[in-house]
C-alpha cells in the first residue's frame, strides 16, 4: 500500500534531513527562535538578496525616497516612469530595512517598540507600498518581473519566522516543478534529433544539479559540493553545440538554429530559477510555448500561477 505523502512532513533521505512538499523533497533548515533579532537579520538578509536578482539601478537608498516618490509622480512617458516606479520601490524597501533594523536596535536597548507602536506601523506600510509597486521590476535578464521575491520581506516582517519558512519550502517546490517542466519538455524536443544525441543526460544533470541549487542557502557546507556541480552542469550544456547533420537543406539547418536556440534559452530560464527559488510563471509558460511551436504559433498553454502559501502539517 502506498504511503501518502503530507507536506511538511521530514525525514532523512540520502542522508540529508528533507522535508517533503507538494511531490518534492527539499533540504531542511530548522528555523531560528523567533526573536526581534533574528527576524532583523532575515529581513535585512532578504532585502539584500531580492535586490542581487532584480535590474539595475533600482537600489534607491532610503533616504531619497521622496526624491524618487516626486520623480515618479511627475513621470508622464510610460516607459520611463515604469523604471520610477522601480525606483521607488527600491527606496521604499530600503526605507521600510533600514527603519526596521534602527527600531529593533532601540528595542534591544530598553525602548518599548511596540508591533502596534506608530513607527512599526509605518515600517509595515513602506513594505506594503514597495510589494505594489514591485510589479513594475523586472528580473536582471529583463524577463518578467519575480513578485513572489520581491515580496519576501515583508512576508518576513508580517509571518512568524516557521511560517515564513514553510512557504519558502512551497515555493522551491514549485521552482524544482517548473525546473522539470522545462528539462522534460527539452528532452522530449531534442531527444529525437540524431544532431542532438548525447544531449539528454546533460539535460538531466543540469536539471538535477538545478534543483539541488535551489534548495542550498550559501551558509550551508554543502554548497562547496552544490555549487561546482551546477557550474559544471550548466557549462557542459552551453558546450553541447553540435552542427547541423551533413547535407541538411535550407529547412533542416533553420530547425537545427531553432533547437539550439531553444536549449540556449531552456538553460538560462533553469538557470533563473535555481539562483531566484522562486517560480517565473510567465516566462516558464512562454518557453514552453516555443517548444510547442518554435515558429511562435499560439499554442495553448497557461501558466502555472503560484498558490499560496497553505501549509498542512
Amino acid at each position: 500500500m502506498t504511503e501518502k505523502l503530507q507536506n511538511g512532513l521530514c525525514r532523512t533521505i540520502d542522508g540529508k534531513l528533507s522535508v517533503y512538499y507538494d511531490g518534492y523533497w527539499i533540504r531542511y533548515y530548522v528555523p531560528p527562535n523567533d526573536t526581534l533579532a533574528a527576524r532583523k537579520s532575515l529581513i535585512v538578509h532578504l532585502t539584500k538578496r531580492t535586490f542581487h536578482h532584480t535590474e539595475s539601478g533600482i537600489n534607491t537608498p532610503g533616504e531619497k525616497l521622496e526624491f524618487a516618490r516626486t520623480a515618479y509622480e511627475s513621470e508622464q512617458d510610460p516607459i520611463r516612469k515604469r523604471v520610477n516606479a522601480a525606483m521607488l520601490a527600491g527606496a521604499l524597501f530600503n526605507r521600510a530595512t533600514d527603519m526596521y533594523r534602527t527600531l529593533v536596535d532601540l528595542a534591544e536597548k530598553g525602548v518599548d517598540i511596540g508591533p502596534e507602536s506608530e513607527l512599526m506601523k509605518q515600517c509595515g506600510n513602506y513594505f506594503r507600498q514597495a510589494l505594489e509597486l514591485g510589479k513594475e521590476v523586472k528580473h536582471y535578464s529583463g524577463h518578467e518581473g519575480i513578485d513572489e521575491l520581491w515580496g519576501e520581506p515583508l512576508k518576513a516582517f508580517t509571518m512568524p519566522i516557521d511560517r515564513f519558512y514553510e512557504s519558502r519550502y512551497i515555493k522551491i517546490a514549485q521552482t524544482m516543478r517548473d525546473i522539470d517542466r522545462i528539462a522534460e519538455t527539452l528532452e522530449r524536443l531534442l531527444g529525437p534529433a540524431s544532431a542532438f544525441e548525447g544531449v539528454t543526460p546533460l539535460i538531466r544533470e543540469f536539471a538535477q544539479s538545478a534543483k539541488l541549487e535551489s534548495e542550498t542557502i550559501r551558509s550551508d557546507a554543502a554548497i562547496f559540493d552544490v555549487w561546482p556541480r551546477f557550474v559544471a552542469a550548466k557549462e557542459a550544456v552551453e558546450r553541447f553545440s553540435p552542427p547541423p547533420p551533413a547535407g541538411a537543406d535550407i529547412h533542416e539547418r533553420q530547425r537545427h538554429r531553432e533547437l539550439a536556440t531553444l536549449l540556449k534559452e531552456g538553460k538560462e530560464l533553469i538557470s533563473y530559477l535555481a539562483s531566484a527559488r522562486v517560480p517565473m510563471p510567465k516566462s516558464t509558460c512562454a518557453f514552453l510555448k516555443r517548444c510547442a511551436c518554435p515558429e511562435h504559433s499560439e499554442a495553448k498553454l497557461e501558466p502555472q500561477l503560484p498558490r499560496e502559501a497553505s501549509v498542512s502539517r
